[in-house]
Order: C-alpha cells, then structure tokens, then sequence
C-alpha cells in the first residue's frame, strides 16, 4: 500500500514552469514560479550552478566587446562610459556608470562623493566570468552610499552579469588617459591611503593610445619598444587563416619597419601583435592599420584551401600564440 499524501485535501501543488521560463530575481525574493521558497532555494539553485561554470567568452554580447577585453587584460589606464537598461537596472535604468582598468586599492567598484559610479575590470576576483562579478559589484555601488567603495564582493548577489545590465543599443564612451587622476572626486578630501595608491599606479602606467581608424586597437610604448595590439572578434580559425594568407604574401606588417610577431587569447578574443618602429606614435599608424583591416577582411573571405606557403605560415603564426585567461 503506497505512502498517502501530506498534502493537505483540496490543496494543489504550485505550477512549475520550464526554468527557461523563470526571470532572474534576487537570491532571497520569492521564486516566480509560485512555489513559496525563496529563489535561491528554488530555481535559482540552477542559476548557482551556471553561475559556476567557466565563460569562455565572459564579455559576449556586450557592445564594443572587443574594448571590454582590452580594459581588462592589456590597457593600463582608461575608462568607458556605459548606459544601464533591463529590469535588472531597475530604478537606475537610463543612467550611466563608468567601467574602468582599476580602481583605487584594487576596488572592484566604488560611489564617488558626487555620485558618480565606478566598477574595476582588473581584480583579484574569480576567474570564472568576470562579467558576473563586475555586474555584482556594479549594483553593490548602487546600492551604497557616496562616498563608499565595493572592497569586494564575496558577499555580493551574483544573480546577474553585465549584459543582464548594460544597455546594449548604446554605444560606450571609452577614453584611454595617461594617469589614473579620474579616480578623483573635486569636492572630496583623499585619504592618504587612496593618494599613495595613485602614485603608485601613476607611476607604472605604461603610454598607450586607442587608434580612431579601427575598433579596439592599442597602441603602447613598453621601455624603447613600441606595439600595436589589436584586439579581433573574428573566430580564431578564420582569423589565422586571414593573417597567414597575409604573412605569406609579405602583407602581414603595418608599414615599412613593422611586422607581425604573434597573438595571445584573452577571454575568447584572439589578440595580434605588431612591433612598431622605435619612433612610432599612435596616429603614425592609422592608415597602415586600416588598410591592414582591409586587407585581412578580403583574406578572410577566401574560401579556397590554403597552399603551402600559407600552411607553413599558419604554422608558423599559430606557434606564436600565448593564452591569457
């Protein structure tokens, strides 16, 4: 005789929809699905164990993409204006918060005195999706006081990722700057912890630019050596393949007294490098990099099999890969 119910009679069990079907809440507000828990208990134990998995591509999805990578993995000092949207954003939806390289002390985000709100991309937080863990500590700052930095967020909600916030029709400013000065606030008196902090960052900062003629490509100066690295949302397979076409036809360079020296990956992103003459400035190379997007475009776009040259030269650039997480 099978067990009889403890479901008190004339009861009927709450409805469950499929997961796919469930918005997204915080961990302690009733579950959407009507059962009574709360979410983290209920559907929202799904969303822990996705939100544990590794994103290979963290930033997908996010305008300027390629930017998001780049502040994250190889600019020094820069900062990008982002416009908030999505019932995520709730009463903040409209209004924008600057995403930059770091912050003071390595905050992973703070509240200006003026109400200005900052999230850093290069911290020590999980390697697992960036993009989670900087959307947690982008709704800590707006929910803090001004005036407050988000030290860090392994007591955050991380029910949400960036582009559950980041208006994706909005363009982002993003401004590369020779110092990290833009961490201040004009109407509040620094701590002599945030101004040693300063110092020591200014003093490291390494001189790069953002090129106009192309999307997320950096100019730098490392010592007496200058580089162009140039982030690339092409998939990895068609984009060797566009720059070994290139290699072994002699067009891999950016003008005379350049040449190509290699790619690493970043968060997906496949990022070519390029050793720049000993007195190149950024604006020196616009053109030649423009043209060079030409080039590789049509490269790409050649669906014959690569001949032998161009097999030895794939070879050859593929070798030359690195992998940054």
């Amino acid at each position: 005789m099978g067990k009889k119910s403890r479901r008190p009679a004339g009861s009927v069990a709450a409805p469950s929809a499929p997961d796919a079907e469930i918005p997204v809440v915080g961990g302690r507000e009733p579950c959407p699905c009507g059962s009574g828990k709360r979410y983290k208990a209920c559907h929202g134990r799904a969303a822990l164990v996705e939100a544990s998995r590794l994103v290979a591509r963290p930033f997908e999805g996010l305008p300027a993409e390629c930017d998001w990578v780049a502040l994250r993995e190889i600019v020094p000092a820069a900062s990008m204006t982002v416009r908030l949207a999505g019932p995520a954003a709730g009463e903040h939806a409209g209004s924008e918060v600057h995403v930059a390289t770091v912050l003071p002390m390595a905050w992973p985000a703070m509240r200006r005195n003026d109400g200005n709100v900052f999230v850093g991309l290069q911290t020590a937080g999980s390697p697992v999706d960036p993009s989670r863990d900087a959307a947690a500590a982008l709704l800590g700052a707006l929910a803090g006081a001004p005036g407050t930095p988000v030290p860090d967020t392994s007591a955050l909600d991380t029910t949400y990722r960036l582009q559950d916030l980041v208006d994706p029709a909005a363009t982002p400013e993003i401004t590369v700057h020779d110092g990290f000065d833009f961490w201040l606030d004009p109407s509040a008196e620094q701590t002599p912890e945030v101004r040693d902090s300063l110092e020591r960052a200014n003093a490291a900062v390494v001189p790069t630019r953002r090129l106009q003629s192309v999307e997320a490509a950096y100019w730098c100066q490392v010592g007496e050596r200058r580089h162009l690295r140039w982030v690339m949302p092409h998939p990895e397979g068609e984009l060797l393949d566009g720059i070994a076409r290139l290699h072994a036809a002699g067009e891999s360079g950016l003008g005379e007294g350049t040449r190509y020296v290699g790619s690493f990956r970043a968060l997906g992103i496949v990022v070519p490098v390029w050793d720049l003459t000993p007195d190149a400035e950024a604006g020196d190379v616009e053109d030649a990099a423009k043209a060079f997007g030409e080039r590789l475009q049509q490269a790409m776009a050649v669906t014959t099999p690569l001949t032998a040259d161009e097999r030895r030269a794939r070879s050859g650039v593929a070798s030359r890969q690195l992998t940054l997480r």
